[in-house]
């Protein structure tokens, strides 16, 4: 990484015998602190800001409307932090999220989270009170009188990095910092907190120009690579591909063909491995197929060659049927994740970009090297339902739908909500190219994708539809702001009126008499009273239609589906995992 100061063409022979000679011989940028700050962001890339503007950031926020980072005024800073991480994941890019004081922080703290959860690079940039007025009661103190500083200002379990900056001079550290952060593998979330008077405090100090420079991947010994590509080559092994794979999608496909072994792949994992391919058995943990755990009980592989997923609860519900005979090589670019999920199982543990450790194992996998049975490989069965032309929308029909539509009749990026909404997706949707779903299933936040819809659509300059319930929608939705940025965001709202996935899953565990209802909603007047459009869908044999004009509409869309909410949706796994830890009445 290298901080390079520019300088001016000068005479050799000259000399610069003085501080003040120095300064006037080089670029010196003339201008507040706020605006040096853009600059930094500017050069390591950002090209989004999402926020949510207030008295003691306004500074910065004009700074930024300055500049050449479009900049998306949000109705709540959660819902900037969420739609800043599908932007990222949408763009590759950085993406700063902009608050006030106090209660703008914490706002947005659920979305930082999330963040940190997803691996997204995110910039969180603050006010804070003035040293002067601090413990004195100024409004929304943001001090160590009024907020814990550990944490949330502070480098720690929400921040990879985190300063506030109290005078200029610290604007260069924490620039290198930033550098350092944006060219690291993996995710980065930062928090920079400024005092609304040094915002606006002259910058005197040469700022550094900054490059982003990618760090070369971490070197695998040739003894390592030998070794790995023996044991899988001893007898039958599976590929158990994750999120962290993204990257190495030829790679995969390549692996599995050369050496006929089965794949499967975590629940955000679908589509990088194409899901109609013969040697697919499945998704693995919440909304996943029994055709994975018929695979493991049938054909059990000796290992498993785990690539890019923490094998979490909701990845793998740490079910031991899931544990090959000889144990797992788990190759992750973050050395903590091997283990993590199954400490006691043999593992074979390499930290590594996991592409370019493909691309070493395959030169010493010759073509055909390993001829597994992968005749009659379990797989996930195909659903036959066709609409009918009474009673509720059935869940399966509209995935179905969704799945002819969109998917297979669109290039939009599809993304699923927490709770009901993403069992249905998970289970029913195939996706055979990657970067076309998002979901999030370990932080799990509600209100993700209502908002991240918008990040996600503004990034790819595309159309983006988000299959969210009724309580998410009601929850927290960036409808508004996709209206006055006309973002072409689609929302299919699966309404139940209730929590549904609390109510069914209180009923699964044996409690009684719990209410999880919602009043009922009319979603397409709310979109329409926000200056969207949508329609309103009762009958599966209206859901093609309103498919087609929400993939046609030149603005954000909502299609409100009034489905039948005593379907049960593949979340057996998950109950069944609650009541291992307690959670029942029985």
């Amino acid at each position: 990484m290298n901080i390079e100061i520019k300088k001016i063409k000068e005479d050799t022979n000259e000399q610069l015998n003085s501080h003040e000679k120095l300064c006037q011989s080089r670029s010196l940028i003339v201008g507040s602190v706020a605006e040096a700050i853009v600059k930094v962001l500017e050069d390591i890339g950002v090209e989004y800001a999402f926020g949510v503007s207030g008295g003691a950031i306004a500074p910065m926020w004009a700074a930024l409307n300055r500049s050449s980072v479009q900049v998306l005024h949000f109705r709540h800073e959660a819902g900037a932090a969420f739609a800043a991480i599908e932007a990222h994941f949408a763009s590759d890019r950085p993406i700063v999220v902009f608050t006030t004081t106090g209660p703008g922080i914490t706002n947005a703290l659920t979305g930082v989270l999330a963040a940190r959860w997803e691996g997204a690079k995110v910039i969180l940039i603050s006010a804070a009170t003035a040293t002067s007025q601090r413990g004195r009661w100024a409004c929304q103190e943001t001090s160590t009188y009024t907020m814990p500083s550990a944490g949330i200002f502070t480098s720690g379990e929400i921040f990879h990095y985190a300063a506030t900056l109290e005078y200029g001079e610290q604007l260069p550290e924490i620039a290198d910092r930033l550098a350092l952060g944006i060219a690291q593998p993996g995710g980065f979330v930062a928090h920079i907190s400024i005092p609304t008077n040094i915002q606006t405090s002259p910058f005197t100090s040469l700022l550094p120009q900054v490059n982003v420079v990618f760090p070369p991947a971490f070197t695998i010994s040739a003894d390592t690579i030998q070794e790995c590509a023996r044991l899988l080559s001893e007898d039958s092994f599976a590929i158990w591909v994750g999120f962290g794979a993204r990257n190495a999608v030829a790679e995969i496909h390549q692996l599995a063909e050369t050496t006929g072994a089965a794949v499967m792949c975590s629940p955000r994992g679908k589509g990088i491995f194409p899901e109609d391919h013969p040697q697919f058995v499945g998704v693995t943990g919440f909304g996943g197929h029994d055709s994975v755990l018929r695979y493991m009980h049938n054909q059990r592989p000796k290992r498993i060659l785990v690539l890019g997923t923490r094998l979490g609860e909701f990845t793998s519900f740490w079910n031991p049927n899931m544990i090959p005979s000889e144990g797992f090589v788990h190759i992750d670019i973050d050395p903590q994740v091997p283990r993590s999920a199954y400490p006691s199982a043999d593992t074979i543990a390499i930290q590594a970009d996991i592409r370019e450790f493909l691309k070493a194992l395959l030169n010493y996998l010759p073509a055909k090297s390993v001829k597994l049975n992968n005749i009659g490989l379990s797989q996930p069965r195909n659903h036959l339902i066709q609409p009918r032309d009474f009673g509720l929308v059935r869940p399966q029909l509209l995935m179905k739908m969704i799945q002819e539509a969109i998917i297979d009749g669109s290039k939009a990026l599809v993304m699923a909500e927490c709770g009901n909404s993403f069992a249905w997706a998970i289970h029913f949707l195939k996706f055979n190219t990657p970067n076309r779903y998002r979901i999030s299933n370990g932080f799990g936040a509600m209100g993700h994708f209502v908002t991240g819809v918008v990040g996600a659509a503004l990034a790819r300059h595309k159309k983006a539809v988000a299959i969210v319930g009724d309580g998410a929608m009601l929850m927290n939705n960036e409808i508004s702001t996709a209206v006055k940025h006309q973002i072409l965001a689609v929302w299919i709202v699966l309404n139940d009126g209730r929590y549904n996935i609390c109510e069914q899953g209180m009923t699964y565990l044996g409690f009684k008499d719990v209410d999880a209802t919602i009043p009922p909603a009319d979603f397409v007047k709310i979109a329409q009273g926000m200056g969207a459009d949508g329609i309103r869908v009762e009958k599966e044999t209206e859901i093609k239609a309103a498919l087609e004009q929400a993939l046609s509409a030149s603005g954000p869309f909502v299609v409100d589906v009034i489905i039948d909410p005593t379907e049960i949706p593949p979340t057996q796994t998950r109950n069944q995992s609650l009541i291992l830890q307690g959670a029942t009445n029985y």
